[in-house]
Formats: structure tokens, C-alpha cells, sequence
């Protein structure tokens, strides 16, 4: 049986959440630098940009990650491509083209230990339970998710507007039960939650981060018309109708830096 020392015990590493096979963790301080870059590293952490990574216990759950997103894994761990023919490959290859995240997602299996590749990026844990079991991400999101989980690929109502609005036809939905996590630009903190009850919501830009699956998502002009649009200064807006509820961050997508 495996030991490990210093990795999530070191002082200088905390647990953020945990839910399911699911742990966060958090550098508190990046030790591992120079005088040049000490000044940089040091106003980093007091801005609460660190590296973060998720440790899965598979002795919980299988799981399933973005292709690329392993770092390294220990004890009984079996990986494999999660297809299961011909036609699933198919499938998957058309999903993964659609909705921009990588067409095989591995699945991992055992009751070993699985960490993934670190990032300054925050790492969200949440249950698709609380979606009502059938949740939709923005592109590009995704991270991992309990591997009984299934993914889907889902269409905007309206093609022709999705086009003009610059944003994607398609987007991944997890639908089940399991915990997934997804790689955002902002901490859980300043995700704000909206429900809905048979009624509408309506968003100038790429702001929402995760929707529940009984929403109807289009893109549409602000406006009732054309003119109506250039008066408001907005143009075109996503649309979230229904009954259920949207995550969103309170700014638009970051640019990479």
C-alpha cells in the first residue's frame, strides 16, 4: 500500500472543497522561484492568484477529464478512452468538433489516486443534483466529472443569430448524477446564481458560466428590431427562458494573457 508525504499535508497546501471523488487544493505561497521573479510570485499569492489542482479518489468514483489534464497517478489506476465502438467514437468525435472541448475525454478507474495538472485558474466543484440532473456548460470549461455522468452535445434554438453573435451552435451537457468540475476565470465567490421561474433572462455577452439543461438558450436581438437594437446600444444578447437556473460570472470571458 502507497504513502505519500509532503503533497496535501505540507503547510503550505490547503484544501478548497471536496465533493464526491473530488478534492481542491491550493498553493498558499509559490516557493519555487528566483529574486527576479520573487516580487511577482509574492503580489500573486496576495492577489489570490495560485495554483490550484484536483486530487480524485477513484476508490470513490471513476472519473472522466479533459483530455491532457492528467499529471500523474498512483496505485491501481486503469485508464482508457471511455468508447465503447465504432459509433461512440463517431459520436464523440462529432461532440468534441461541435462544442470545442477535446472529442475522447479518458476515463480512469481503481482505487488509486489521480492528480491532475496544476493551474492559476479556479477550480469549482459542483453537483449535477442541483441542476436538476441535465446541466450545460460554456465552451472550454470542463475539467472532470464522476464518470457516470454522460455527455451530450445540445443545439442553440436559433442558428442563424448564434452565428451573428460570434458565440458557438453547440455546447457540453453533463446529465445524471455525479460531481464535475469545471476551470473558470473567477472564484465561486463572484459566480452569481439566478433561478428562474417561467420567466426570461437576458445577457450581454459570454457571461454565463453554467445553465441548467431545461432552459431554452438562444441568441437574440436586444431590440424588437433592428432599430430598436442600435437605439439601446446593446445589439444582440444570449437568452435564457424557462425554468431553472444560470451561473454567471460578473465579467465576460478573460482574453489569454
Amino acid at each position: 500500500m502507497y504513502q505519500i508525504s509532503n503533497f496535501m499535508d505540507n503547510d503550505d497546501v490547503k484544501t478548497l472543497a471536496s465533493a464526491g471523488p473530488f478534492s481542491v487544493i491550493e498553493y498558499i505561497r509559490d516557493l519555487s522561484v528566483m529574486p527576479s521573479s520573487a516580487t511577482v510570485a509574492y503580489f500573486s499569492s496576495q492577489m489570490n492568484v495560485r495554483k490550484r489542482q484536483v486530487v480524485c479518489d477513484l476508490s470513490k468514483a471513476s472519473v472522466t477529464i479533459q483530455a491532457g489534464a492528467m499529471q500523474w497517478m498512483l496505485g491501481n489506476v486503469n485508464a482508457t478512452t471511455g468508447i465503447k465502438g465504432v459509433g461512440d467514437l463517431f459520436g464523440k468525435a462529432v461532440r468534441g468538433k461541435v462544442t470545442g472541448e477535446s472529442a475522447i475525454k479518458p476515463e480512469y478507474t481503481g482505487d488509486g489516486l489521480l492528480v491532475l495538472e496544476p493551474t492559476y485558474k479556479y477550480l469549482i466543484l459542483m453537483d449535477a443534483t442541483d441542476w436538476g440532473g441535465s446541466v450545460v456548460l460554456d465552451d472550454g470549461l470542463f475539467l472532470a466529472c464522476d464518470s457516470r455522468l454522460k455527455h451530450k452535445a445540445v443545439m442553440r434554438s436559433n442558428l442563424s443569430s448564434a452565428v451573428a453573435g460570434g458565440e458557438g451552435l453547440f455546447n457540453l451537457s453533463l446529465n445524471g448524477s455525479g460531481v464535475f468540475c469545471i476551470e473558470a476565470d473567477c472564484p465561486r465567490e463572484e459566480l452569481v446564481e439566478i433561478t428562474l421561474q417561467n420567466d426570461v433572462l437576458k445577457v450581454d455577452g459570454n457571461m454565463a458560466v453554467a445553465w441548467s439543461g431545461s432552459l431554452e438558450f438562444t441568441v437574440e436581438r436586444s431590440g424588437k428590431s433592428l432599430i430598436g437594437s442600435a437605439a439601446s446600444g446593446e445589439g444582440l444578447v444570449n437568452v435564457y427562458r424557462g425554468t431553472g437556473k444560470v451561473m454567471m460570472a460578473p465579467i465576460s470571458k478573460m482574453p489569454n494573457v
